[in-house]
Protein backbone atom coordinates (compact mmCIF):
# COMPACT_ATOMS: atom_id res chain seq x y z
CA UNK A 1 0.00 0.00 0.00
CA UNK A 2 1.48 3.26 -0.97
CA UNK A 3 1.07 6.28 1.17
CA UNK A 4 0.73 8.26 -2.25
CA UNK A 5 -2.93 8.25 -1.94
CA UNK A 6 -3.54 10.08 1.46
CA UNK A 7 -4.82 13.15 1.48
CA UNK A 8 -2.71 16.32 2.84
CA UNK A 9 -4.92 17.23 5.80
CA UNK A 10 -4.14 13.67 6.72
CA UNK A 11 0.44 13.96 6.52
CA UNK A 12 -0.25 17.38 7.76
CA UNK A 13 -1.28 19.60 10.95
CA UNK A 14 -4.05 18.10 12.38
CA UNK A 15 -3.72 14.19 11.55
CA UNK A 16 -6.10 12.26 13.03
CA UNK A 17 -3.70 8.96 12.96
CA UNK A 18 -1.00 10.23 14.90
CA UNK A 19 2.38 7.96 14.95
CA UNK A 20 2.07 5.09 17.71
CA UNK A 21 -1.60 6.18 18.63
CA UNK A 22 -4.17 3.46 19.07
CA UNK A 23 -5.89 1.86 16.28
CA UNK A 24 -8.87 3.85 16.98
CA UNK A 25 -7.14 6.82 16.01
CA UNK A 26 -8.24 7.58 12.15
CA UNK A 27 -9.04 9.58 9.61
CA UNK A 28 -12.58 9.49 8.54
CA UNK A 29 -13.55 12.82 8.11
CA UNK A 30 -10.26 14.04 7.84
CA UNK A 31 -11.54 14.39 3.38
CA UNK A 32 -14.30 15.01 1.30
CA UNK A 33 -16.70 12.27 1.37
CA UNK A 34 -16.73 9.74 -1.91
CA UNK A 35 -13.11 11.06 -2.87
CA UNK A 36 -11.17 8.16 -4.68
CA UNK A 37 -7.96 6.92 -4.90
CA UNK A 38 -7.08 3.88 -7.43
CA UNK A 39 -4.33 1.75 -7.33
CA UNK A 40 -3.18 -0.63 -10.19
CA UNK A 41 -0.74 -3.39 -10.25
CA UNK A 42 1.01 -3.92 -13.91
CA UNK A 43 3.16 -6.76 -15.32
CA UNK A 44 6.60 -5.62 -16.63
CA UNK A 45 7.11 -7.96 -19.86
CA UNK A 46 9.61 -8.30 -22.38
CA UNK A 47 8.96 -6.40 -25.56
CA UNK A 48 9.69 -9.64 -28.18
CA UNK A 49 8.88 -12.69 -25.46
CA UNK A 50 6.03 -10.74 -23.38
CA UNK A 51 7.26 -13.12 -20.28
CA UNK A 52 7.33 -11.33 -17.16
CA UNK A 53 11.00 -9.62 -16.89
CA UNK A 54 12.98 -8.62 -13.38
CA UNK A 55 13.40 -4.96 -14.07
CA UNK A 56 11.46 -2.69 -11.75
CA UNK A 57 14.61 -1.18 -10.59
CA UNK A 58 15.00 -0.53 -14.38
CA UNK A 59 11.82 1.58 -14.75
CA UNK A 60 12.07 3.08 -10.94
CA UNK A 61 15.59 4.53 -12.12
CA UNK A 62 14.47 5.45 -15.30
CA UNK A 63 10.88 7.87 -13.47
CA UNK A 64 13.11 9.45 -10.84
CA UNK A 65 12.99 13.10 -10.35
CA UNK A 66 10.01 12.72 -12.81
CA UNK A 67 6.76 14.75 -11.02
CA UNK A 68 5.17 11.20 -11.51
CA UNK A 69 7.62 9.39 -9.62
CA UNK A 70 5.89 9.42 -6.27
CA UNK A 71 2.85 7.60 -8.22
CA UNK A 72 4.92 4.28 -9.31
CA UNK A 73 6.35 2.09 -7.07
CA UNK A 74 7.53 -1.59 -6.28
CA UNK A 75 5.58 -4.63 -5.50
CA UNK A 76 6.67 -8.10 -4.06
CA UNK A 77 7.90 -9.12 -6.85
CA UNK A 78 10.34 -7.28 -9.28
CA UNK A 79 8.20 -8.10 -12.46
CA UNK A 80 5.22 -6.23 -10.78
CA UNK A 81 4.80 -1.95 -11.06
CA UNK A 82 2.17 -0.56 -8.90
CA UNK A 83 0.60 2.70 -9.48
CA UNK A 84 -1.72 5.16 -7.63
CA UNK A 85 -3.81 8.19 -8.09
CA UNK A 86 -3.91 10.82 -6.20
CA UNK A 87 -7.23 11.91 -4.27
CA UNK A 88 -9.83 12.39 -6.90
CA UNK A 89 -13.14 13.62 -6.91
CA UNK A 90 -15.07 11.75 -9.57
CA UNK A 91 -14.32 8.83 -11.78
CA UNK A 92 -13.61 11.09 -14.33
CA UNK A 93 -10.71 12.86 -12.63
CA UNK A 94 -9.96 8.96 -11.98
CA UNK A 95 -9.71 8.33 -15.62
CA UNK A 96 -7.96 11.70 -16.28
CA UNK A 97 -5.09 10.70 -14.24
CA UNK A 98 -4.58 6.86 -15.08
CA UNK A 99 -4.26 8.20 -18.44
CA UNK A 100 -1.78 10.15 -17.64
CA UNK A 101 -0.30 7.46 -15.44
CA UNK A 102 -0.57 4.27 -17.47
CA UNK A 103 0.86 6.59 -20.37
CA UNK A 104 3.57 7.52 -19.06
CA UNK A 105 4.53 4.10 -17.36
CA UNK A 106 4.41 2.75 -21.22
CA UNK A 107 6.92 5.26 -22.86
CA UNK A 108 9.26 4.59 -20.25
CA UNK A 109 8.74 0.93 -20.46
CA UNK A 110 9.22 1.06 -24.24
CA UNK A 111 12.51 3.18 -23.94
CA UNK A 112 13.83 0.03 -21.89
CA UNK A 113 12.56 -2.71 -24.46
CA UNK A 114 9.47 -3.81 -22.17
CA UNK A 115 6.15 -3.73 -22.21
CA UNK A 116 3.68 -3.34 -19.49
CA UNK A 117 0.42 -5.14 -19.00
CA UNK A 118 -2.58 -5.38 -16.09
CA UNK A 119 -4.94 -8.48 -15.58
CA UNK A 120 -5.23 -10.45 -12.99
CA UNK A 121 -2.45 -13.02 -13.77
CA UNK A 122 0.02 -13.26 -16.22
CA UNK A 123 -0.80 -16.03 -19.04
CA UNK A 124 2.60 -18.36 -18.41
CA UNK A 125 5.34 -17.27 -16.89
CA UNK A 126 5.97 -19.16 -13.26
CA UNK A 127 6.60 -17.86 -10.23
CA UNK A 128 9.97 -19.64 -9.46
CA UNK A 129 11.19 -17.71 -11.92
CA UNK A 130 10.31 -14.24 -10.17
CA UNK A 131 12.54 -12.78 -7.67
CA UNK A 132 11.32 -11.12 -4.51
CA UNK A 133 11.99 -6.87 -4.49
CA UNK A 134 14.57 -6.22 -2.12
CA UNK A 135 12.84 -4.47 0.64
CA UNK A 136 12.65 -5.51 4.48
CA UNK A 137 8.90 -5.75 4.36
CA UNK A 138 8.64 -8.12 1.54
CA UNK A 139 11.28 -10.01 2.76
CA UNK A 140 9.57 -10.46 6.08
CA UNK A 141 6.55 -11.48 4.00
CA UNK A 142 8.00 -14.43 2.23
CA UNK A 143 10.33 -15.84 5.70
CA UNK A 144 6.46 -16.12 7.42
CA UNK A 145 4.49 -16.92 4.55
CA UNK A 146 6.95 -19.30 2.59
CA UNK A 147 5.58 -21.12 -0.49
CA UNK A 148 2.69 -19.23 0.06
CA UNK A 149 4.16 -15.87 -0.81
CA UNK A 150 6.38 -16.95 -3.34
CA UNK A 151 3.13 -18.51 -5.30
CA UNK A 152 1.70 -14.58 -5.29
CA UNK A 153 2.36 -13.94 -8.82
CA UNK A 154 -1.26 -12.30 -9.08
CA UNK A 155 -1.79 -8.56 -9.53
CA UNK A 156 -5.04 -6.57 -8.40
CA UNK A 157 -6.49 -3.23 -8.44
CA UNK A 158 -7.56 -1.13 -5.38
CA UNK A 159 -10.40 1.48 -4.85
CA UNK A 160 -10.47 3.68 -1.94
CA UNK A 161 -13.66 5.49 -1.15
CA UNK A 162 -13.48 8.34 1.70
CA UNK A 163 -16.04 7.90 4.36
CA UNK A 164 -16.44 10.85 6.84
CA UNK A 165 -17.72 8.56 9.86
CA UNK A 166 -15.74 5.58 11.31
CA UNK A 167 -19.03 4.01 12.31
CA UNK A 168 -20.76 4.49 8.95
CA UNK A 169 -17.72 2.93 7.43
CA UNK A 170 -18.25 -0.03 9.51
CA UNK A 171 -22.03 -0.65 8.33
CA UNK A 172 -20.85 0.34 4.82
CA UNK A 173 -18.55 -2.41 4.61
CA UNK A 174 -21.30 -4.79 5.88
CA UNK A 175 -23.72 -3.60 3.22
CA UNK A 176 -20.77 -4.26 0.35
CA UNK A 177 -19.89 -7.26 1.47
CA UNK A 178 -23.05 -8.82 -0.79
CA UNK A 179 -22.12 -7.45 -3.96
CA UNK A 180 -18.41 -8.86 -3.67
CA UNK A 181 -19.59 -11.50 -6.60
CA UNK A 182 -20.54 -8.46 -8.86
CA UNK A 183 -17.25 -7.03 -8.20
CA UNK A 184 -15.57 -10.29 -8.72
CA UNK A 185 -17.43 -10.92 -11.94
CA UNK A 186 -17.09 -7.31 -13.68
CA UNK A 187 -12.91 -7.53 -13.11
CA UNK A 188 -12.45 -11.60 -13.76
CA UNK A 189 -8.97 -11.00 -16.11
CA UNK A 190 -7.13 -14.08 -14.97
CA UNK A 191 -8.03 -16.93 -16.96
CA UNK A 192 -4.80 -18.85 -17.46
CA UNK A 193 -2.30 -19.78 -15.03
CA UNK A 194 1.22 -21.45 -15.71
CA UNK A 195 0.67 -21.46 -19.42
CA UNK A 196 -2.60 -22.85 -18.84
CA UNK A 197 -6.32 -22.81 -19.18
CA UNK A 198 -7.69 -22.92 -15.51
CA UNK A 199 -11.36 -22.98 -16.37
CA UNK A 200 -11.93 -20.30 -13.75
CA UNK A 201 -12.30 -17.06 -14.92
CA UNK A 202 -10.29 -15.54 -11.88
CA UNK A 203 -7.27 -17.59 -10.83
CA UNK A 204 -6.13 -14.87 -8.93
CA UNK A 205 -8.99 -15.38 -6.24
CA UNK A 206 -8.35 -19.01 -5.69
CA UNK A 207 -4.58 -18.54 -5.41
CA UNK A 208 -4.68 -15.27 -3.26
CA UNK A 209 -7.31 -17.72 -1.08
CA UNK A 210 -3.98 -19.47 0.88
CA UNK A 211 -3.00 -15.85 2.35
CA UNK A 212 -4.41 -15.60 5.91
CA UNK A 213 -6.34 -12.69 7.03
CA UNK A 214 -8.56 -12.70 3.41
CA UNK A 215 -11.36 -13.48 1.51
CA UNK A 216 -14.73 -12.03 2.77
CA UNK A 217 -14.64 -9.43 5.82
CA UNK A 218 -15.80 -10.65 8.60
CA UNK A 219 -19.14 -8.68 9.95
CA UNK A 220 -18.46 -6.10 12.82
CA UNK A 221 -20.86 -4.51 15.51
CA UNK A 222 -18.88 -1.06 15.41
CA UNK A 223 -15.74 0.43 15.05
CA UNK A 224 -14.91 -1.13 18.93
CA UNK A 225 -15.63 -4.44 17.66
CA UNK A 226 -13.19 -3.58 14.85
CA UNK A 227 -10.49 -2.25 16.53
CA UNK A 228 -10.80 -4.50 19.59
CA UNK A 229 -9.82 -7.85 16.72
CA UNK A 230 -7.06 -5.52 15.34
CA UNK A 231 -5.65 -5.03 18.67
CA UNK A 232 -5.57 -8.39 19.50
CA UNK A 233 -3.77 -9.57 15.99
CA UNK A 234 -0.90 -6.62 16.87
CA UNK A 235 -0.15 -7.25 20.54
CA UNK A 236 0.22 -10.53 19.83
CA UNK A 237 2.73 -10.19 17.28
CA UNK A 238 0.33 -11.92 14.79
CA UNK A 239 0.62 -9.02 12.55
CA UNK A 240 2.88 -5.30 12.43
CA UNK A 241 -0.56 -3.21 11.55
CA UNK A 242 -3.77 -3.63 9.94
CA UNK A 243 -2.15 -3.41 6.53
CA UNK A 244 -1.30 -6.92 6.75
CA UNK A 245 -5.08 -7.89 6.59
CA UNK A 246 -5.89 -8.36 3.53
CA UNK A 247 -9.83 -8.80 3.16
CA UNK A 248 -11.50 -8.24 0.15
CA UNK A 249 -13.11 -5.35 1.79
CA UNK A 250 -11.14 -3.18 4.44
CA UNK A 251 -11.07 -0.08 6.76
CA UNK A 252 -8.03 2.07 5.82
CA UNK A 253 -7.90 4.25 9.08
CA UNK A 254 -4.63 6.12 8.21
CA UNK A 255 -6.91 7.32 4.86
CA UNK A 256 -10.17 7.59 6.37
CA UNK A 257 -10.84 5.01 3.31
CA UNK A 258 -12.83 1.88 2.40
CA UNK A 259 -10.73 0.09 0.49
CA UNK A 260 -12.09 -2.13 -2.00
CA UNK A 261 -9.74 -4.79 -2.86
CA UNK A 262 -11.59 -7.89 -4.74
CA UNK A 263 -10.91 -6.62 -8.26
CA UNK A 264 -8.76 -8.66 -10.59
CA UNK A 265 -6.59 -5.64 -12.08
CA UNK A 266 -8.04 -4.70 -15.25
CA UNK A 267 -6.73 -4.38 -18.76
CA UNK A 268 -8.66 -1.51 -20.40
CA UNK A 269 -8.65 1.87 -18.57
CA UNK A 270 -12.47 2.77 -19.48
CA UNK A 271 -13.72 -0.95 -17.29
CA UNK A 272 -11.04 -0.03 -14.89
CA UNK A 273 -13.09 3.88 -14.96
CA UNK A 274 -16.39 2.04 -14.81
CA UNK A 275 -15.61 -0.24 -11.93
CA UNK A 276 -14.22 3.03 -10.05
CA UNK A 277 -17.76 4.82 -10.43
CA UNK A 278 -19.62 1.44 -9.42
CA UNK A 279 -17.56 1.53 -6.23
CA UNK A 280 -18.31 5.12 -5.36
CA UNK A 281 -21.93 5.05 -6.07
CA UNK A 282 -21.83 1.73 -3.71
CA UNK A 283 -20.37 3.49 -0.88
CA UNK A 284 -22.82 6.48 -1.47
CA UNK A 285 -25.91 4.24 -1.47
CA UNK A 286 -25.26 2.80 2.28
CA UNK A 287 -23.64 5.74 3.50
CA UNK A 288 -27.33 7.79 2.90
CA UNK A 289 -28.71 4.32 4.23
CA UNK A 290 -27.21 4.72 7.34
CA UNK A 291 -27.28 8.14 7.67
CA UNK A 292 -31.53 7.73 7.21
CA UNK A 293 -31.53 5.29 10.13
CA UNK A 294 -32.11 2.44 7.80
CA UNK A 295 -31.02 -1.19 8.67
CA UNK A 296 -28.08 -2.47 6.36
CA UNK A 297 -28.55 -6.16 5.51
CA UNK A 298 -25.76 -8.72 6.11
CA UNK A 299 -24.75 -12.04 5.42
CA UNK A 300 -23.32 -15.01 6.98
CA UNK A 301 -19.58 -15.22 5.24
CA UNK A 302 -20.40 -19.09 4.58
CA UNK A 303 -23.31 -17.55 1.89
CA UNK A 304 -20.86 -14.34 0.27
CA UNK A 305 -17.96 -16.56 0.19
CA UNK A 306 -19.86 -19.02 -1.64
CA UNK A 307 -21.10 -16.60 -4.16
CA UNK A 308 -17.37 -15.32 -4.76
CA UNK A 309 -16.12 -18.57 -5.20
CA UNK A 310 -19.16 -18.85 -7.67
CA UNK A 311 -18.42 -15.30 -9.72
CA UNK A 312 -14.27 -16.17 -9.77
CA UNK A 313 -15.27 -19.68 -11.15
CA UNK A 314 -17.75 -18.67 -13.74
CA UNK A 315 -17.51 -15.06 -14.46
CA UNK A 316 -21.12 -12.64 -15.81
CA UNK A 317 -22.65 -16.12 -15.89
CA UNK A 318 -22.32 -17.43 -12.22
CA UNK A 319 -25.27 -19.06 -10.96
CA UNK A 320 -25.18 -17.33 -7.52
CA UNK A 321 -27.63 -16.73 -4.57
CA UNK A 322 -30.18 -14.12 -4.61
CA UNK A 323 -29.09 -13.16 -0.83
CA UNK A 324 -31.21 -9.66 -0.59
CA UNK A 325 -34.64 -11.71 -1.93
CA UNK A 326 -33.54 -14.94 -0.21
CA UNK A 327 -35.01 -16.54 -3.24
CA UNK A 328 -34.28 -20.50 -3.64
CA UNK A 329 -33.52 -20.11 -7.17
CA UNK A 330 -29.82 -19.34 -8.11
CA UNK A 331 -29.98 -15.85 -10.83
CA UNK A 332 -26.94 -14.95 -13.03
CA UNK A 333 -24.82 -12.69 -11.43
CA UNK A 334 -24.92 -10.26 -14.36
CA UNK A 335 -28.61 -9.63 -13.30
CA UNK A 336 -27.75 -8.65 -9.92
CA UNK A 337 -25.22 -5.88 -11.73
CA UNK A 338 -28.20 -4.96 -13.18
CA UNK A 339 -30.23 -4.79 -9.95
CA UNK A 340 -27.47 -2.78 -8.43
CA UNK A 341 -27.11 -0.66 -11.59
CA UNK A 342 -30.86 0.69 -11.07
CA UNK A 343 -30.15 1.64 -7.16
CA UNK A 344 -26.88 3.05 -7.64
CA UNK A 345 -27.61 5.59 -11.03
CA UNK A 346 -29.34 7.92 -8.93
CA UNK A 347 -26.31 8.06 -6.81
CA UNK A 348 -23.81 8.47 -9.58
CA UNK A 349 -25.81 11.17 -11.34
CA UNK A 350 -25.49 13.08 -8.07
CA UNK A 351 -21.52 12.21 -8.24
CA UNK A 352 -21.29 13.24 -11.41
CA UNK A 353 -20.32 9.90 -12.53
CA UNK A 354 -23.22 8.82 -14.60
CA UNK A 355 -21.51 8.67 -18.04
CA UNK A 356 -18.23 6.71 -16.35
CA UNK A 357 -20.99 3.85 -14.69
CA UNK A 358 -22.64 3.35 -18.09
CA UNK A 359 -19.44 1.60 -18.56
CA UNK A 360 -20.62 -0.90 -16.44
CA UNK A 361 -23.26 -1.73 -19.21
CA UNK A 362 -20.81 -2.18 -21.78
CA UNK A 363 -18.87 -4.55 -19.75
CA UNK A 364 -22.25 -6.84 -19.40
CA UNK A 365 -22.84 -6.68 -23.20
CA UNK A 366 -19.03 -7.37 -24.48
CA UNK A 367 -17.49 -9.41 -21.42
CA UNK A 368 -14.60 -9.17 -18.87
CA UNK A 369 -11.20 -9.32 -19.78
CA UNK A 370 -11.22 -13.32 -19.31
CA UNK A 371 -13.34 -13.83 -21.80
CA UNK A 372 -11.47 -11.32 -23.90
CA UNK A 373 -8.29 -13.58 -23.16
CA UNK A 374 -10.11 -16.85 -23.58
CA UNK A 375 -11.48 -15.54 -27.50
CA UNK A 376 -7.74 -14.22 -28.36
CA UNK A 377 -6.92 -17.90 -26.90
CA UNK A 378 -9.34 -20.11 -28.85
CA UNK A 379 -8.21 -18.26 -32.37
CA UNK A 380 -5.14 -20.18 -32.70
CA UNK A 381 -4.27 -21.45 -29.51
CA UNK A 382 -1.65 -19.44 -28.90
CA UNK A 383 -0.71 -18.46 -25.19
CA UNK A 384 1.90 -15.52 -26.12
CA UNK A 385 -0.97 -13.86 -28.46
CA UNK A 386 -2.85 -13.69 -25.01
CA UNK A 387 -0.04 -11.68 -23.16
CA UNK A 388 0.49 -9.55 -26.51
CA UNK A 389 -3.18 -8.66 -26.55
CA UNK A 390 -3.45 -7.73 -22.74
CA UNK A 391 -0.14 -5.21 -23.39
CA UNK A 392 -2.16 -3.45 -26.60
CA UNK A 393 -5.08 -3.03 -24.45
CA UNK A 394 -3.63 -2.10 -21.15
CA UNK A 395 -0.71 0.84 -23.12
CA UNK A 396 -2.21 3.96 -24.13
CA UNK A 397 -0.99 6.96 -25.43
CA UNK A 398 0.30 9.62 -23.07
CA UNK A 399 -1.76 12.44 -23.33
CA UNK A 400 -0.26 16.16 -22.79
CA UNK A 401 0.68 17.91 -19.26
Amino acid sequence: MSDSLIPPSITGKGSHFPPGGSVLDHAFGASDPYTLGVEEEYMLLDGETFDLVQHIDTVLAAVAGHELEPRINAELMQSVLEVATPVCHTPAGVQQQLLRIRGYVTDVAREKGLRVGSAGTHPFSLFEAQRITAKDRYRALVDQMQYIARRELIFGMHVHVAVDDAEKAIQVVNGLIAHLPELVALSASSPFWRGEPTGLRSSRHMIFAAFPRSGPPPRFRDYADYAQVVNQLEKTGCIQDYTHIWWDIRLHPRLGTIEIRICDAVTRLEDAVAITAFCQALVKLYSERHDSGEAIPSYHRVLTSENKWLAARYGLEAPVMDLLTGSRIRVPVAKLVRRTLREIEPHARELGAERELEGIQEILSRGNGAARQLRVFTANRDIVEVAQEIAAATEVVQIPA
